[in-house]
């Protein structure tokens, strides 16, 4: 997840040597493109999302729609992923990086607030904003959980970590933890920055992630939920 700030190159090698042990297995590759008539799954994210260092074909949301297509889940993903972005930066463009005609979407950001030693609270309060802003256009939502190493501060990282819980359980929003676990850290899954999946990484996220995705499409979002907000 490229940054805007150079972060603090300990924090970098904690965050990014971590979790090798919990590598996954990989799947098969293929795309697929959107259909008309079917509902959007928009990926709001940074550089994950934005497929940095990969062909379109290969990145996270051609991914997801293969995945979401082998499991004869109508749908059509498109990306809105920025390099760079932290969570404040999605809530800024929220508005119009999310169509209207979003179904889902999935909020997959933090990795740079992660990377800069951003207070877990202000994290939070961007996510929750940006989680409160899709509840009232009526759009479900996936949040996308980022696990801290403990390597850069147990309290930290135990603050990081459990903010994404806490938020999905406040606002009642479709939970898919750790994002990332298993494959930033493993090397036949990462770009050789160390930072960014590679096709094989990309496409083990998006596996995992798609049943969530399918699930949250499955969902109705009953109208007093979306006119609290």
């Amino acid at each position: 997840m490229k940054t805007m700030t150079p972060p603090d190159p300990t924090r970098r090698g904690a965050i990014f040597g971590f979790a090798a042990a919990t590598a996954v297995s990989t799947g098969g590759t293929s795309s697929a493109g959107a259909a008309d008539k079917l509902p959007i799954v928009t990926v709001l994210g940074d550089s994950i999302t934005a497929g940095l260092g990969l062909p379109a074909r290969d990145a996270l949301p051609a991914q997801l729609q293969v995945a979401l297509d082998r499991m004869g889940v109508k749908a059509a993903v498109r990306g809105a992923g920025v390099s760079g972005d932290t969570s404040g930066g999605g809530l800024a463009r929220v508005d119009f990086s999310v169509s209207a005609e979003t179904a889902v979407c999935v909020v997959a950001l933090g990795g740079n607030d992660l990377l800069q030693g951003a207070d877990p609270a202000r994290t939070k309060a961007n996510l929750k904003r940006i989680i409160e802003k899709l509840k009232a256009r009526r759009i479900r939502v996936v949040l996308a959980g980022v696990r801290a190493p403990p390597l850069i501060g147990a309290s930290y990282a135990r603050q990081f970590t459990g903010l994404y819980p806490a938020l999905a359980r406040e606002t009642g929003v479709v939970f898919h933890p750790d994002f990332v676990t298993g494959v930033v850290g493993a090397q036949r899954l990462m770009q050789r920055d160390g930072i960014h999946p590679n096709a094989a990484g990309a496409r083990v996220i998006a596996e995992r992630l798609a049943p969530t995705v399918a699930s949250a499409l499955r969902t109705t979002i009953p109208v007093h939920s979306a006119n609290r907000l």
